[in-house]
């Protein structure tokens, strides 16, 4: 049995461990409040602008079409999103796994580029995977959508110009401080809209104003970098909600191990009174005899 002095030592240590991991959950716990508040306001407008987005598309022309060519895949740019800080539990090794998971599925097929978002991803993907560029500076601190935009027209434009005929976003979909869903989305080709009933498809005639080709040039891009900033803001939150709960699972574990080392603590306390108080007693026992 370890002595007294060891497990206090192994107390001490484990109480210092809790009063950080409590304290980082509660301010994770902060943090996920307002990433929270902020996605789910943006959802409803990113939904229609999505929806907007996919009715414009399949309204245009070949020529005007250019988010919504589909062509013989030989090249796919696969954006992983991910955190610059770890401790949020398997948040983003579930990311990495199915950008590895994606690559494997293409490969002998088309060529693979990975565009990382986040430290922890880029650490790992960088081993393993052909990453062309690493944008971590766009979590360093609060994400602004202007950045966002810029990473985004510059994906945008690789796809017009044809250097990948396919990009796909990977990232966590916040469900719940305690539920992360990993999600691949097709960002290019914007994909068809496939709620209607293609035998029986609704007719519709749009009035463009000022014309097709203007609104076409005009809105799509912006509804596309809001659907990318949509999915770093979704990964924002699951990050922050992952770490509270990671954090509060750690302080609940070092409770119990507190617990479970003052027991064992108690007993070695209590060994060791009973083996001098048999001391005290023997000795007491021989003086006796002696005289």
């Amino acid at each position: 049995m370890a002595n007294l002095k060891d497990i206090r030592t192994r107390i001490s240590s484990v109480k210092s461990t809790m009063q950080i991991t409590n304290a980082m959950k509660m301010v994770s716990a902060a943090k996920l409040k307002k990433a929270q508040e902020a996605i789910e306001n943006m959802r409803p407008y990113a939904e229609k602008l999505n929806e907007i987005l996919k009715t414009l598309v399949d309204a245009g022309t070949d020529e005007t079409n250019v988010y919504g060519e589909e062509r013989p895949v030989k090249k796919v740019l696969l954006v992983s999103i991910t955190s610059n800080r770890g401790l949020c539990g398997a948040l983003n090794s579930n990311v990495v796994k199915k950008v590895n998971e994606l690559a494997e599925n293409y490969s002998g097929k088309a060529g693979v580029d990975v565009l990382t978002i986040g430290k922890r991803g880029f650490d790992i993907l960088k081993k393993t995977q052909n990453v062309v560029e690493n944008r971590s500076d766009l979590l360093d601190k609060k994400i602004e959508y202007g950045q966002v935009s810029e990473v985004a027209e510059k994906v945008m434009k690789d796809f017009t110009e044809g250097i990948y005929d396919k990009i796909i976003l990977v990232y966590n979909q916040f469900v719940n401080p305690a539920v992360q869903r990993v999600t691949e989305e097709q960002f290019l080709p914007v994909p068809k809209d496939e709620t209607q009933d293609s035998a029986s498809p609704v007719q519709i005639d749009y009035i463009f104003e000022p014309d097709q080709q203007t609104i076409l040039k005009e809105l799509v891009p912006k509804s596309l970098k809001m659907k990318f900033f949509r999915a770093i803001r979704e990964a924002w939150a699951s990050e922050h909600g992952a770490r509270m709960t990671a954090m509060h699972k750690a302080t609940d574990n070092a409770k119990e191990m507190v617990s479970d080392l003052t027991l064992q603590y108690n007993k070695a306390r209590q060994a060791v009174i009973t083996g001098e108080i048999l001391e005290i007693v023997s000795g007491a026992e021989a003086l006796k005899n002696q005289g």
